[in-house]
């Protein structure tokens, strides 16, 4: 009996040490396979694709009176997506105009004062110079008429109209110089009061711009190419300046990877990047790291750490890592941001 017993438990004996073996090769060969990948590589799964939302906002207040898409719609820039009752802007328009064509008309009639203003002051100066002329002759005149007077040729009352011409002749003179100030200080109030109101006149045009631009804003384009997501407008809904309606996620996606903070040390610019996206496994993307950011993750958070209050707990960070995507159009369209990737680095 023990004779056909023993070879049948040898074999059985060398089974488990074949196993080990093999089972420690294989672990042997993960293991080495591994740590030479890792010499020239860096990867995480702690990344997603990301991309630029753009919320719309409108900038003034109105009814919303058309809406030209749908949600989750494809959009390019310039496109025209809402358009806002423009009813109140266009009269606010219509005074402006108005504003401004009363303000130059008073332009007009100051301009036109100054002119007869200073036709005036023209004529008032050739009536001085009449009169001058005037006063000069009664003088002669009263001078002849005082020489007879003084040798009795003439009567008293001959005399007495010399003079009286004489004095007539130097307050018409007088009189006459007295409105020459009069009709300056109009000409120089004519003239302040057409600065005033050309003055009034840039005020009016800076208005019309001013309205304009306010009627344009009722009219919404899209600030950039993408989809138009979270829509939360209707047809005939009051909309409040600077109330987000919707926003638009650009076309152009990016990756954010957070790498901890002792894998940075190989991870350097224009590297490249190979993206595994969960949600497409077969599909294998290639990029290119664009920049780092300035600072960790946990920076930017809500409550940033300080490491100099309580008890310190040292923490590995991470540090976002932008990397720009190298995919053509068929892809690019099956991506969203959100999704969840995997990033391996070639560092050598």
């Amino acid at each position: 009996m023990e004779q056909n017993t023993t070879p049948e438990k040898k074999p059985r004996k060398l089974v488990f040490p074949i196993i080990l073996g093999l089972v420690l090769l294989i672990a042997l060969g993960f293991t080495l396979k591994e740590y030479i990948f890792l010499q020239s590589h860096e990867e995480t799964d702690d990344a997603q694709i990301d991309g630029d939302i753009s919320p719309v906002i409108p900038r003034v207040p109105g009814y919303v009176t058309s809406i030209n898409f749908q949600d989750n719609q494809v959009v390019h820039q310039g496109d025209t997506l809402v358009v806002l009752d423009d009813k109140d802007y266009k009269i606010k328009l219509d005074q402006a105009n108005a504003a401004l064509n009363a303000a130059e008309k008073n332009v007009a009639a100051y301009r036109a004062t100054i002119s007869e203003s200073r036709s005036n002051f023209g004529v008032q100066k050739a009536n001085i110079d009449q009169a001058q002329v005037r006063a000069w002759k009664a003088q002669q005149d009263y001078d002849r008429y005082k020489n007879l007077y003084d040798d009795h040729v003439i009567t008293k009352a001959q005399f007495d109209q010399a003079t009286a011409d004489k004095e007539a002749a130097d307050y018409a003179l007088e009189a006459a110089k007295s409105q020459m100030p009069v009709l300056d200080q109009r000409v120089n109030t004519s003239e302040q009061q057409t600065n005033a109101t050309a003055s009034i006149i840039d005020t009016r045009k800076a208005d019309i711009e001013y309205a304009a631009l306010q009627l344009s804003y009722t009219v919404i384009t899209a600030p950039a190419t993408g989809i138009v997501s979270k829509r939360n407008i209707q047809i005939g809904q009051l909309v409040q300046a600077g109330s987000p309606m919707f926003s638009i996620v650009h076309d152009s996606l990016y990756v954010t990877a957070n790498f901890k903070e002792t894998q940075m040390n190989d991870i350097k610019l224009n590297q490249k990047v190979d993206v595994a996206v969960d949600a497409f496994p077969d599909d294998k993307i290639q990029g290119t790291i664009e920049s780092v950011s300035g600072a960790t993750g946990a920076k930017f958070s809500l409550l940033p750490p300080d490491n100099a209050t309580g008890n310190f707990v040292k923490v590995v960070q991470r540090v976002p890592v932008r990397i720009r995507l190298d995919v053509d159009s068929a892809v690019m369209a099956r991506l969203r941001p959100g999704m969840s990737v995997k990033v391996t680095v070639h560092t050598k």
